[in-house]
This record gives C-alpha cells, sequence and structure tokens, in this order.
C-alpha cells in the first residue's frame, strides 16, 4: 500500500486529458479544480476496487475480475455505467482476439543444432589455439 495519501493520485497528465476530452474547446479549468477532480478519481477508484475485492473474496478468490467490477459498480449505484462498461470489455476483448500471433520462436531442427554446436566447438577450439599460441611465444621469449 501507498505510505502517503499523496501516493495514491492518478499521474496529472492523464487526469489533464481526460478533463480536456470531457470538455467543450475553449473551456479552462483551473489549477486547483485539477487538483479536486484527480483527488475524487483517486477515492472513486479505491472505493470501487474496495467493494470489488467484497465481491471476489464472497466468491473465495484473491483476483478480481471484470465481473466483480461491473457487480461493485451496481452496488455503488452506478448502473447507468454497467452497459457502456462492457461493451467497452466486449470491444477490447475482440480486438484482443482479433490481433494477430506474435512471431513464434521457431525450433531448431538436428541439423541447425548440430551446426551451431559445430560452429561454437569451432570457435572454442580457435580461441584455445591462440591462446596456446600466445603462451608459447611468451616462453619463447623469455
Amino acid at each position: 500500500m501507498a505510505e502517503r495519501p499523496e501516493d495514491l493520485n492518478l499521474p496529472n497528465a492523464v487526469i489533464t486529458r481526460i478533463i480536456k476530452e470531457a470538455l467543450p474547446d475553449g473551456v479552462n479549468i483551473s489549477k486547483e479544480a485539477r487538483s479536486a477532480i484527480s483527488r475524487a478519481a483517486s477515492v472513486f477508484v479505491l472505493y470501487a476496487t474496495s467493494c470489488a475485492n467484497n465481491f471476489a473474496m464472497k466468491g473465495k478468490r484473491k483476483t478480481l475480475n471484470a465481473s466483480d467490477v461491473l457487480s461493485a459498480m451496481e452496488e455503488m449505484e452506478f448502473q447507468r455505467f454497467v452497459t457502456p462498461l462492457k461493451e467497452a470489455l466486449e470491444g477490447g476483448s475482440r480486438k484482443a482476439r482479433r490481433r494477430p500471433q506474435s512471431k513464434r520462436r521457431r525450433t531448431k531442427t538436428k541439423k541447425q543444432t548440430q551446426k551451431s554446436k559445430t560452429r561454437a566447438g569451432m570457435r572454442t577450439m580457435t580461441k584455445m589455439k591462440k591462446g596456446w599460441k600466445k603462451k608459447n611465444r611468451m616462453k619463447r621469449k623469455k
């Protein structure tokens, strides 16, 4: 947990961006108002998390999931936000399904593995020869 209440505030840049998107063009907001909104948002997040955690505990789980958050929103009497939130969650999961899978690591064939081992062995042998030559040169100089 955070040591100080200030540590729980959301980043000012994020709050400013959200405020600008919510207000019409040409409307300004004071620094104090921005700070108040930031604190209110932090309190809301903490409260929503606490309520969602209660639902997870009732289900004998330690991990919060989306259904816990949706239930918490209903419990906090934010029913009008539940439907848009569900739609946003479904839209996000659809995007994740459509996203192409990352390039899988190619597994090396036996032949490729043997080649790489041989090359590594040859490099080691070459280094050993160079080291041996250096030692012999040093001995000869003495």
